[in-house]
């Protein structure tokens, strides 16, 4: 268990205060050309949440405007657009340069009484009979692509098991559907709002390439440019996210370099505890 890289994320999720509404996050020093985007969902629900007391958030709207830079820090500037007797609504403008690259929304509730249903999660091995990490780096990574390698084998916050890992290895699933088995590498603090975080930043992690299953295909081909343009994430029930979650991907439609990608995400009991939905860009590199 990689509790180092747990407490890495833990301090990038801890911002800090500025002023009233004014928050600074920085970003991991690790060589990459841009900021993860679950990390910028993640710092700026953690702003939003700071300015809220008493209410979870419920739901979240994100537009990624351009590619954050991890050389500088990120000012996050909270919008207090209401506060209301059932629902308080944030508005969050992450900032660099001078310019903002990246918005959200978000929307606090109370649970309230009334109806309940969900639909069941996938008949999926449990994570103890997919390969561990360790298993993965001895048998799989060595005949991945080197870029699906070097994506395996960094240190990381969140573990990833892959159900169908074997589309690494040149497999087709005709029903398009990926199923990753998720959790920190690490125990996490009880307080929910960490909790929600860590699963907003980790929600980012392998949505977009579920839109190449159908075409037997994968991000970590060079032949492929990725980036996330939008993403949304509602909250429906309790959850801790350092036990496993299963993360249950599809992507119905890719049209126009834009692919769609949806996923449930569910303890391991079943139960139904979040939604996202994602639209990315999916363009093919053209040899100049």
């Amino acid at each position: 268990m990689s509790t180092s890289a747990v407490q890495a994320l833990l301090e990038i999720l801890d911002l800090e205060t500025l002023e009233v509404n004014l928050f600074r996050g920085r970003s991991p020093q690790d060589r990459w050309q841009r900021v993860f985007g679950g990390q910028v969902i993640g710092q700026a629900l953690v702003a939003a949440c700071r300015t809220v007391e008493g209410r979870p958030p419920h739901s979240m709207h994100a537009y990624f405007l351009v590619g954050g830079d991890p050389k500088v820090p990120i000012i996050y500037e909270v919008d207090r657009i209401r506060d209301g007797k059932s629902f308080t609504t944030r508005r969050v403008v992450a900032i660099q340069h001078g310019q903002a690259i990246f918005t959200l929304a978000v929307s606090f509730h109370n649970d309230e009484e009334g109806l309940s249903h969900q639909v069941p999660m996938p008949d999926v091995p449990p994570p103890e009979k997919l390969p561990t990490e360790a298993e993965m780096r001895a048998k799989v990574l060595p005949l991945m692509p080197e870029p699906a390698r070097r994506y395996y084998e960094r240190e990381r916050p969140i573990e990833l098991r892959p159900v169908q890992y074997e589309r690494y290895l040149g497999k087709k699933y005709e029903d398009g559907k990926f199923n990753v088995w998720i959790r920190a590498t690490g125990k996490l603090p009880d307080d929910p709002a960490i909790h929600q975080c860590v699963l907003a930043y980790a929600s980012d992690m392998a949505l977009l390439d579920t839109a190449l299953v159908p075409h037997g295909r994968s991000l970590f081909e060079k032949e492929f440019m990725g980036a996330s343009l939008d993403h949304a994430l509602w909250l429906h029930r309790p959850f801790r996210a350092d036990d496993w979650l299963l993360y249950a991907q599809e992507s119905p439609t890719m049209v126009g370099a834009r692919g769609f990608t949806r996923g449930l995400i569910f303890t391991r009991d079943g139960t139904l505890v979040a939604s996202v939905a994602q639209e990315g860009l999916v363009r093919i590199r053209r040899n100049t």
